[in-house]
């Protein structure tokens, strides 16, 4: 049985080599981990023990687990992959590198991090199956979130133009969210009029795209730049009427509440912030990277909520979603 597994999983991966790749990243929905661990390990039990397919899979897992700040189970899984990595496919070995890159990245050590993305971009560049472009500007990507922040300008302009360079569409759909990163970095660096013309250019790329979720996550960024640069007419429109699309969708969003909030609170309005932030405390008090990376956030949340005083500064206490 073994053997007829290992000639099928063969035949398989020569039909369609630069393929499962992207049949894989379908089975994601980055808002459910959990329910996409479940796909990858049923798709991981098609596979022979060792094959790509099987060790690409459990890169994923080891996402999934990653995602849920799991990360002692997310190492353990990509140390199993580990020692098939020296005659794995390219492929198998960027992925790897990433997931354990991303997992170091997402527990607070940037250092070892970066220097796997470094190896991933390098590894994805001589890959020369198809799809290899997604995983480059994955990887440069990836350098632009984690590299410190005087760094970081430079990696993401680098993965915008290799996106834009890619006859790939996969590569080529990286556009939108490398538009939203570049605005973050100036937005971060104190230049919100910059930000929002990188954002403004992301929502046209997401609204070409017709992804709803993604629509409502650039226009939720553009309304945050306009509050910034003092614009908070076009903040509170856009906001609020996102709190009607997502209410009518029985999804409600508390970073959508806690911008109405900081909206009121920047007009010097205290007693409209309050149900606001109420809304958004509730909504958002359990969300684990909050919790643990953003603890002050949610206290100013809670403390707009009680009709404290929250005199802290906005525009780092409500900041990127």
């Amino acid at each position: 049985m073994r053997a007829s597994l290992a000639l099928v999983a063969a035949f398989t991966l020569s039909a369609h080599a630069g393929d499962f790749s992207a049949t894989l990243d379908a089975k994601w929905d980055f808002a459910d981990p959990a329910a996409s661990e479940a796909r990858f390990r049923a798709e991981r039990a098609q596979w022979p023990d060792g094959s790509r397919e099987a060790l690409e899979a459990e890169t994923q897992i080891a996402r999934t687990q990653g995602l849920r700040r799991r990360f002692a189970e997310a190492h353990a899984t990509l140390d199993a992959v580990a020692p098939a990595l020296p005659s794995a496919a390219p492929r198998v070995q960027v992925r790897y590198l990433l997931e354990r890159g991303r997992t170091f990245n997402s527990s607070g050590d940037k250092a070892r991090a970066v220097a796997l993305f470094h190896e991933a971009a390098a590894r994805s560049a001589t890959d020369a199956t198809e799809g290899a472009a997604f995983y480059h500007v994955d990887a440069l990507h990836m350098l632009g979130i984690a590299t410190p922040p005087a760094e970081q300008l430079r990696w993401n302009l680098e993965a915008l133009a290799a996106a834009e360079a890619a006859t790939d569409p996969r590569a080529r759909g990286w556009r939108g969210s490398l538009l939203h990163n570049l605005g973050w970095t100036w937005f971060d660096r104190g230049d919100p009029q910059r930000a929002i013309g990188y954002w403004q250019q992301a929502l046209a790329v997401r609204e070409a795209s017709g992804d709803a979720a993604r629509i409502r996550v650039a226009r939720w960024t553009l309304a945050r730049g306009y509050r910034a640069a003092g614009r908070l007419d076009e903040a509170e429109a856009i906001q609020r009427a996102l709190v009607v699309e997502l209410d009518r969708a029985g999804t409600p969003d508390g970073f959508v509440y806690e911008e109405l909030a900081e909206i009121a609170l920047a007009r010097g309005d205290a007693n409209a912030a309050q149900p606001w932030a109420a809304k958004a405390h509730a909504l958002l008090k359990d969300d684990a990277g909050l919790r643990a990376n953003e603890a002050a956030r949610l206290a100013r949340l809670e403390d707009i909520a009680a009709g404290g005083s929250a005199r802290g500064p906005a525009a780092a206490a409500a900041g990127a979603r």
